[in-house]
């Protein structure tokens, strides 16, 4: 018997602890971590309601939580319409290859056009090869390098 194929869904409140499942998940695979008191702003502001917070996607399948992207719109000095920047992207390992991440960035494409905001964009680690693997079938790679203050 094959799984149900994923619905990309808005993330509704009672989602909570599965989100912060796979949003753990995401940040330990970043290496890294935050506290108590991000995880609970983070999830109040994927709630909310100020155009300024990022929305939320999830991918539900059979009634679990198996995928996430985090995503806003934002001003560019270089365009007149908004632009979307996608933050974060998880897909359960346990679902890679299934077509999970995919579904969630086409998902935040219609969102972005929904919101006339055409330009969707995002980052990610180099080494992030088997990510990059679908980014490189539905995105252009640039050559921007990323600083930031130390």
């Amino acid at each position: 018997m094959t799984a149900a194929i994923p619905r990309i869904r808005p993330l509704k409140a009672t989602d909570e602890a599965q989100w912060r499942h796979l949003w753990t998940a995401y940040l330990t695979f970043y290496e890294t971590t935050v506290p108590e008191e991000v995880y609970a702003s983070t999830f109040a502001r994927l709630l909310g309601e100020d155009p300024q917070d990022f929305s939320c996607l999830v991918a539900e399948q059979d009634g679990t939580l198996v995928g996430l992207t985090h995503f806003l719109f934002h001003r560019h000095a270089w365009k007149v319409e908004n632009v979307c920047y996608l933050q974060d992207l998880f897909a359960d390992p346990a679902v890679r290859g299934t077509g999970v991440g995919r579904k969630l960035i086409e998902a935040v494409y219609a969102a972005a056009d929904a919101n006339d905001a055409p330009s969707v964009y995002w980052l990610t680690q180099d080494f992030n090869q088997t990510a990059r693997t679908l980014y490189d079938r539905v995105g252009k790679l640039t050559p921007f390098i990323r600083y930031q203050r130390p």
